[in-house]
């Protein structure tokens, strides 16, 4: 029940949320009627998809002539598209896995949504190489399975056919980490739904029933998951690099592709997930689950990828000019002078210098600008792409053969098409399943919620992890000496204290006229007060001073009495609640120790 937490540690939960109030306010948007916000964006979503399908049917029927493919430029939209999601794919797996084996407690905001985006973007990713064969129906080509076409097999030489295997395993494990997170949240879901919704539930999370064994099963599931996801995280955006360093083609063949894709994908992957998360932050009012502090550790993220990727800009100019290779020269100069001029500083930009100005905090932490940011770093990173692929391959060797590429109403028409998939998918996930993690965020909430840590801290851990209160002083009454004792002398010298707008109290002199009874008390055989939930050092002290040192007699004490020697320290000490502290003490006097821990397991600060 305690936990060593920074003290310059901000909370990652706010609003001082109970249990109760986390799973009300996560669990409520999957109850409640779709806001009329969902429901015009679920349209616009839907009419989206539905061009994007025609734009496939049309293409699949007239074939990939209606794209403007020619003779040099045999990739396109379609590949560019293609990198350009599985990049923004990629911060799912590393807020899942990675972060999880780091123990990093950010990560409890954002990490679902984030899988839950990773596995859409996936999706989307995915039709484009199938469009890209031409014929749909036989992808079965590129599968090695045994077959009775003699020497026609699979390529196990070609970056495409790896291409195959690494995206369908991080799909696979993706999918399986983001439903391993979702099982204990459908039970949740299910304890308070009825009728069918019920059995849907109760179906989906496995007949969870919260147990001891289920909790050690899940985390152990969680962690092994993790292990296999975290190469991932490397090799997927690497293999798809493979598609172009594999080539002899200027501008392609180069050792630096895998690094400075895999960043460029962790880079435009947080991007997204900010963009997504701001809108559902607002839309789902999770203000108080996805904080100031999330957003800044994911905006230090894309300042250190954005950087690395500049760096890597900076490292293929410099290898083309010292290489003394004309040809691999004249391919970034045709970037930076050619037709394609404007893409290649638009990249620039985007990529390269909007990301420095989240050294500044108060830009990190500007919700507006991160938003804006967001978008440009997603254009940027589309633009990347765009330039390795069309500004390469529209000139080549032979000047007879360049060649301008624009793109045709039916590739733009797929693309929104993506778009309209991956926002329909999302908005289903925000309307079936908690958008934040209920279980992992409840598991945080003594270490990071706002009324435990931070300024507005109305609970302390202690060495014990049952005591829960603050330094303070008002009125002229102070906390009292360095181990939290409260002068009574103070006390009876103090002004009345004011508890409210409307009301007074004068129960400082009684205090002070009440301890001189207790004076003769020794506090020699003193019980340990801080075993009760609720009371740290300072409370003790205060308690001590009004005549209570023992479990017995504070079993026997009128909550009441108590509560007024709170009231009279000050009105941060005012707000706890000492009604269940005679019953706890009682049990403590009694030796009934496993009673009074299963007792303390039920408060949140001594409270019920």
């Amino acid at each position: 029940m305690s936990a060593i937490v920074s003290p310059i540690r901000e909370p990652l939960i706010t609003g001082h949320k109970s249990y109760h109030d986390i799973t009300e306010d996560l669990v409520g948007p999957t109850e409640k009627a779709p806001t009329p916000a969902w429901v015009i964006g679920f349209i616009f979503s839907v009419a989206l998809l539905g061009f994007g399908v025609f734009c496939i049917l049309w293409t699949i029927w007239h074939g990939i002539g209606v794209w403007d493919l020619n003779r040099t430029v045999g990739w396109g939209w379609d590949i560019t598209n293609f990198v350009w999601w599985i990049g923004i794919g990629h911060a799912g797996t590393l807020i899942s896995a990675i972060l999880l084996l780091f123990r990093q407690k950010w990560r409890t905001g954002v990490n679902r949504a984030a899988e839950a985006m990773t596995i859409f973007a996936v999706m989307c990713a995915g039709l484009f190489p199938l469009i890209h064969m031409g014929r749909l129906w036989m992808a079965m080509f590129i599968f090695p399975y045994p077959n009775t076409r003699g020497p026609l097999w699979p390529n196990f030489n070609s970056p495409l056919l790896w291409d195959v295997f690494a995206i369908s395993t991080y799909f696979t494990v993706s999918l399986l980490f983001w439903y391993t997170g979702l099982v204990p949240d459908f039970a949740t879901v299910r304890d308070r739904a009825k009728g069918f919704r019920k059995k849907i539930y109760n179906f989906l999370s496995f007949g969870w029933t919260g147990s001891a064994k289920h909790w050690q099963r899940w985390e152990a599931l969680s962690l092994v998951l993790a292990g296999i996801a975290t190469p991932l995280v490397l090799s997927v955006h690497t293999i798809v690099s493979f598609d172009f360093a594999t080539s002899v083609i200027p501008g392609w063949h180069t050792t630096i592709f895998p690094p400075y894709f895999v960043a460029g994908a962790v880079f435009s992957g947080f991007a997204m997930v900010l963009t997504l998360m701001l809108i559902t932050r607002k839309l789902l009012k999770l203000e108080d689950y996805i904080t100031l502090e999330h957003v800044e550790s994911m905006n230090k993220i894309i300042l250190v990828t954005g950087t690395i990727v500049g760096v890597a800009y900076l490292t293929e100019l410099f290898i083309a000019w010292y290489s003394g290779y004309v040809y691999e020269q004249f391919a970034f100069f045709n970037r930076a002078a050619g037709p394609y001029w404007w893409s290649y500083f638009g990249m620039m930009f985007c990529n390269v210098l909007s990301p420095q100005f989240f050294w500044s905090k108060k830009l990190r932490r500007n919700i507006a600008f991160t938003f804006f940011l967001s978008i440009v770093i997603n254009i940027g990173m589309w633009f990347e792409r765009f330039v390795i692929i069309a500004t390469t391959l529209a000139r080549d060797y032979l000047p007879s053969s360049w060649s301008y590429y624009s793109p045709t109403w039916v590739e733009i028409g797929i693309f929104a098409g993506t778009f309209g998939l991956f926002f329909v998918l999302y908005l289903i996930f925000t309307r079936v399943a908690p958008v934040v993690a209920i279980a992992e965020v409840k598991s945080i909430l003594k270490s990071s919620g706002d009324q435990y840590i931070g300024p507005n801290a109305i609970h302390h851990h202690d060495d014990q992890g049952h005591g829960h209160d603050d330094h303070s002083s008002a009125h002229g009454i102070t906390a009292g000496d360095d181990e939290g004792h409260l002068d009574l002398k103070d006390i009876a010298q103090a002004d009345p204290i004011e508890l409210d707008d409307n009301s007074s109290s004068n129960v400082a002199p009684m205090a002070a006229s009440g301890a001189s009874s207790f004076v003769a008390e020794s506090g020699d055989n003193a019980d340990d007060l801080k075993k009760i939930e609720g009371i740290g050092p300072k409370i003790e002290g205060l308690l001590n001073e009004a005549g209570i040192y023992t479990w017995n007699k504070l079993s026997n004490t009128d909550p009441s009495f108590i509560k007024e020697v709170l009231t009279a320290a000050g009105n941060r000490y005012k707000m706890h609640d000492p009604s269940t502290w005679p019953d706890q003490a009682k049990l403590a006097d009694e030796g009934k120790w496993d009673e009074l821990n299963d007792l303390q397991d039920r408060l949140d600060g001594g409270r019920v």
